[in-house]
């Protein structure tokens, strides 16, 4: 239980409330397995999620800010691979399911 999680959010946007929501549902989702999840301030329009000091999302290279099933599959994929979110994996596979037919 060494992983930790990094949002860095831009306080000029106003967008700690959104860091904080993804925030709290990572701990919720991950609680057996972050050691730590932190909020940076920064600014520039900055929203970053990093996951044991490796980007997995940016709101510049990603387009906007992630849904919150993307986001904890990505957080998953990096400290818990192989690991059953439950619904949000099963909701995701529906439509990807949907969108091939």
């Amino acid at each position: 239980m060494d992983h930790h999680v990094e949002i860095h959010y831009c306080t000029r946007c106003r967008w700690l409330l959104r860091a904080a929501w993804m925030a709290q549902e990572l701990l919720g989702t991950f609680q057996n397995e972050l050691a730590r999840l932190s909020l940076v301030p920064g600014t520039g329009g900055v929203f970053e999620v990093y996951a044991d000091g490796e980007r997995i999302w940016s709101r510049a290279e990603d387009g906007g800010f992630p849904e919150i099933a993307e986001l904890k599959q990505r957080v998953r994929d990096r400290i818990a691979p192989g690991r059953d979110l439950g619904h949000v994996d099963r909701h995701a596979g529906g439509d990807r399911d949907q969108a091939s037919r």
